[in-house]
């Protein structure tokens, strides 16, 4: 018969399940007689038990309103007991006045098909396993970037604040350092590497330390921002960065901050009785160009100042209509808050969150230090 040589398996049984057609190709895959199906066995005694309950819960009933069960994924138990997947389609027939008389079914060899999608659900495993090995790296290394509290610095209060982009896993090139380097001299620096992951994680690192040594061998801040250039593009890396460093000694008693930016948001300085203003002009981008100038501006800090350093995460932070937070908002909230640095710098971080409805859409990081 031509449905004997189908390459698919042809079933045909009655209404309620009993086989009294079976092809040789479907014979052929399960290694059943013939003379042991028809009219012996039900299509769904070929089914393991879980094929049995899912048959009698879904597919039967389907096929009984429906009129027809199409791509159904099934295992057939064959006659050495071994399981054969497969794809069924299957036809309920009824006579004139609407009684079921036959049904029909086709089934196909999904061997193939279920061993590839068993080796996708494995690669998928495998990529999910290695993104989470990945995102617990440059979390891991990223802890290693921010200092947890800010130290304690005899004249001075500082306080600082980061917060990851969206859910946090996945970790991006914001930094910031606070560190002395002799008496009465220290050195707040705040930076954004470009992108996100393992590779910004690593090229922060690099650059918190070059800072760090630079700084030991280099007074103004413009010498530390050339050097950390100058190693960014020697580095196997094509990110860049940003960067502002403001290096704080006290002399006589008196506060003098030496301010240089490399493409970073310049820093606001309040004074204690006076609006904020930013302070420092803007350099280029580190890591990228050749022969890059960057400057030092020196001001002087009185009792009462406040000298706040932020990333573009506060200032780029968008509203819901797209609107940026932008440099004044920033200015309004940094003039208000005439407290404590930590006052200062929640005041901004929850300042920017709210605009942004909680979720924000760049990492922030803010650094604050007032004279006391």
């Amino acid at each position: 018969m031509l449905d004997d040589r189908v390459p698919c398996g042809y079933l045909s049984t009655t209404p309620d399940g009993v086989l009294v057609r079976v092809n040789a190709t479907f014979l052929a895959w399960t290694g059943h007689r013939r003379e042991d199906l028809v009219g012996r066995r039900r299509f769904v005694d070929l089914l393991p038990v879980g094929g049995r309950i899912y048959h009698e819960t879904h597919y039967a009933p389907a096929l009984r309103l429906q009129g027809t069960a199409r791509e159904i994924a099934l295992e057939v138990v064959c006659a050495d007991g071994r399981r054969l997947p497969v794809l069924v389609n299957s036809v309920l027939e009824r006579d004139a006045d609407g009684t079921p008389r036959l049904i029909r079914t086709a089934v196909f060899d999904a061997t193939e098909r279920r061993r590839y999608e068993q080796e996708m659900l494995a690669a998928t495993r495998r990529a999910e396993a290695s993104e989470a090995r990945a995102v617990e790296l440059a979390q891991t290394l990223q802890q290693t970037l921010i200092p947890p509290t800010p130290p304690q610095v005899p004249g001075l209060d500082v306080a600082a604040a980061y917060r990851p982009a969206g859910d946090g896993r996945h970790v991006g090139g914001d930094f910031y350092d606070v560190f002395q380097v002799a008496t009465d001299d220290w050195v707040v620096v705040l930076g954004d590497v470009q992108g996100k992951g393992v590779e910004a994680a690593v090229v922060t690192a690099l650059a918190r330390h070059t800072v760090r040594a630079a700084a030991v061998d280099h007074d103004a801040p413009r010498q530390v921002l050339h050097t950390l250039d100058q190693v960014l593009r020697g580095a196997a890396t094509d990110r860049f960065c940003t960067a502002v460093l403001a290096r704080l000694r006290r002399t006589d008693g008196t506060w003098r901050a030496s301010v240089a930016c490399a493409g970073h948001p310049l820093p606001l300085l309040r004074p204690s009785a006076g609006h904020p203003a930013p302070v420092g002009r803007h350099g280029p981008l580190l890591g990228v160009f050749p022969q890059p100038v960057f400057s030092d501006t020196e001001v002087t800090l009185a009792p009462g100042d406040t000298l706040v350093l932020f990333t573009d995460g506060v200032t780029e932070g968008r509203h819901r209509r797209g609107e940026l937070y932008g440099n004044d908002r920033l200015a309004a909230v940094v003039a208000e808050h005439r407290g404590p640095a930590a006052d200062v710098t929640d005041a901004i971080l929850a300042d920017v969150l709210r605009y942004q409805s909680g979720d924000a859409r760049d990492d922030i990081a803010v650094v604050t230090v007032a004279v006391l």
